[in-house]
């Protein structure tokens, strides 16, 4: 005569409780592998981004350098540089080469960099602030305080002298330093990256 005896019914019991945990722990395995494999994709996404905008800040960075090196009187006869800030500079200079001084504008608001063109108009000419076309140019741009977007270096800078006092008198401006940090998400790396430049202002050179 045949009979279950009570260690087989309590290994049967044990392989459903085992069953039932190999399940859970499979589960945990395949959401720790999804979070991964989610974290890895993010990284990437930010790596790449972060590529991204360094080539296009550093493209952006030659364009401001050369339109700011040309800087000339504007079209109405009025100085090169119109104001200069920490986060802003407004200047004339022929951007499209056309043979006429255009007012050209840098502005850091926020974490975007924008870039204002007005073109002379008129007889005399005259800038008016109506046909004024504005651009964005530049994101994820995260300056802190202590790190001005624009300083300003008179005829005297040797390469260690401090920058001009605010509010800049204009009229001394030889070289502009710009200094744009990058970093296109805060929470996660790679670090964030300051690119610095400076401009000489060929037009308004002495010994620089």
């Amino acid at each position: 005569m045949n009979r279950t005896s009570p260690r087989s019914s309590s290994q049967s019991g044990m392989t459903l409780v085992e069953a039932l945990i190999a399940l859970s722990i499979f589960a945990v395995v395949i959401v720790s592998v999804g979070a991964f494999q989610v974290g890895i994709y993010s990284n990437q996404r930010v790596v790449s981004g972060s590529l991204q905008t360094a080539q296009d800040a550093q493209i952006i960075l030659r364009t401001m350098l050369t339109e700011l090196r040309s800087a000339v009187p504007g079209a109405n006869g009025a100085y090169p540089i119109i104001s200069a800030g920490t986060s802003s500079i407004s200047f004339f200079a022929d951007a499209n080469n056309d043979g006429q001084a255009e007012q050209i504008g840098y502005v850091l608001a926020s974490t975007t960099l924008y870039r204002t063109v007005i073109p002379p108009s008129g007889a005399p000419p005259t800038y008016v602030i109506g046909n004024q076309s504005t651009s964005t140019i530049l994101r994820n741009a995260r300056n802190a305080t202590s790190t001005p977007v624009f300083q300003y270096f008179d005829q005297n800078y040797t390469g260690t002298s401090s920058p001009l006092a605010l509010p800049v008198n204009i009229s001394t401006i030889r070289l502009i330093q710009i200094n744009i940090t990058l970093d296109v998400d805060p929470r996660l790396s790679p670090v964030p990256r300051t690119y610095t430049v400076q401009a000489s202002l060929r037009n308004l050179k002495t010994n620089l």
